[in-house]
C-alpha cells in the first residue's frame, strides 16, 4: 500500500446516486482550495459500490456539474466498481485473521429481534453515533460447523467486523489528527472510539465491500494524505482508523467541515430531492455566483 506522500493529495469522492447539491459543491471547492494552497493534487473518486442506485447517467451528470463549477481533477479518476478485487483482498485478510464473521440476520430480523428485546427489558437498544441500532451480533457466536451449514444451504449473509476481537489488537492510543472541527468543537488529536459502532458491516450481501472498507482501501491505494469531508462523517473516522490499523494502512490527516443546510435548517440530501447543481444551472445561475455564495470568491 502507498505511504502518505510528502506532496499533499486530496480527494473528492461523491456517489452518483442522485443530483449533486450545494453541500457537495462546498466540499469539492474546499478540497480544491486546500490543494491549491498547499501545492497538492486533487483527485476524483466515484463511489459507486451501490450498483442499484448508482447509474452511468447520474455519474455523467455529476461529472458535468463538477466541470461546470470549474473544478479540475488530476487524472485518472477512480471508479470503485472497477476495483472490487482490491476490497475482496482486504476483506480476505480480515477473515483470515479471525476478525470478520458471516452475519445472517436480515434487516427485518434485526428490527424484530431488537423490538422483542426492548419490549422484554423496557429499555431502548443501544444506538451507534448515527443513531442506528447496533447489530445484535447473535451469529458472531455460531460454531464453524453451523456457519458452514448455513452457507451451504444458501442462506444469504453479509460480512461484519468482530469489534471485540479487533479492539483487542489495538492499543488505547488509536487516534487521528483533526484540523477541522467535530460536531461539538473537537479539534487536534482525537481519540478514536470505534467500539461505539458495534460490529460494523464490511461487505454487504450483494456487494463484496462496504463504505467503510472501500474508503480506507481507496485512500491508501490513491496515496491520499488529507481527507476533507463533511462533519457528518466525523465519528465514522474511528472505524476508518481501526481498519487502517488492522490492515497496516497509512493514516491520512482529517478535516471535517461544516455542513450546508437547507432553508429548514437540516442537512441537504439527495434523497429529499434538494435542489441540485444542474437545476441551479438550468435556472440561469452561473458558477461564479455559486462559488461566491459558498465563500470561495
Amino acid at each position: 500500500m502507498s505511504a502518505v506522500p510528502s506532496s499533499p493529495v486530496f480527494r473528492f469522492a461523491p456517489s452518483p446516486n442522485g443530483a449533486l447539491h450545494l453541500g457537495h459543491a462546498y466540499s469539492a471547492l474546499l478540497n480544491e482550495k486546500l490543494a491549491r494552497e498547499t501545492d497538492g493534487r486533487l483527485l476524483l473518486r466515484i463511489e459507486d459500490i451501490d450498483q442499484t442506485r448508482c447509474t452511468p447517467a447520474l455519474e455523467a451528470q455529476m461529472i458535468a456539474d463538477l466541470a461546470w463549477l470549474g473544478l479540475d481533477f488530476t487524472p485518472p479518476h477512480r471508479r470503485q466498481s472497477d476495483h472490487f478485487d482490491d476490497y475482496q483482498q482486504a476483506l480476505d485478510r480480515l477473515i483470515g485473521r479471525g476478525l470478520a464473521y458471516p452475519a445472517f440476520m436480515s434487516r427485518g430480523d434485526i428490527r424484530a429481534w431488537i423490538s422483542d428485546q426492548e419490549r422484554a427489558t423496557g429499555k431502548p437498544w443501544p444506538r451507534d453515533p448515527d443513531g442506528a441500532p447496533i447489530y445484535p451480533a447473535l451469529d458472531r457466536h455460531l460454531s464453524a460447523s453451523e456457519r458452514e451449514a448455513r452457507i451451504a444451504a444458501g442462506v444469504p449473509f453479509a460480512w461484519r467486523l468482530d469489534m471485540a476481537a479487533a479492539l483487542a489488537m489495538v492499543g488505547p492510543d488509536l487516534s487521528w489528527v483533526e484540523s477541522g472541527q467535530g460536531p461539538s468543537g473537537e479539534h487536534g488529536i482525537i481519540v478514536a472510539d470505534p467500539g461505539a459502532w458495534g460490529d460494523v458491516m464490511l461487505a454487504r450481501r450483494d456487494t463484496p465491500t462496504s463504505y467503510h472498507l472501500s474508503v480506507v482501501v481507496d485512500d491508501a491505494l490513491q496515496g491520499v494524505s488529507d481527507v476533507v469531508r463533511g462533519r457528518d462523517l466525523f465519528f465514522a473516522t474511528a472505524i476508518h482508523r481501526l481498519l487502517q490499523h488492522l490492515l497496516s494502512l497509512p493514516a491520512p490527516r482529517y478535516h471535517h467541515h461544516r455542513l450546508i443546510l437547507g432553508d429548514d435548517g437540516t442537512k441537504l440530501s439527495k434523497s429529499k430531492g434538494d435542489e441540485g447543481i444542474a437545476a441551479l444551472r438550468n435556472a440561469g445561475i452561473d458558477p461564479v455566483t455559486i462559488r461566491n455564495e459558498l465563500g470561495f470568491r
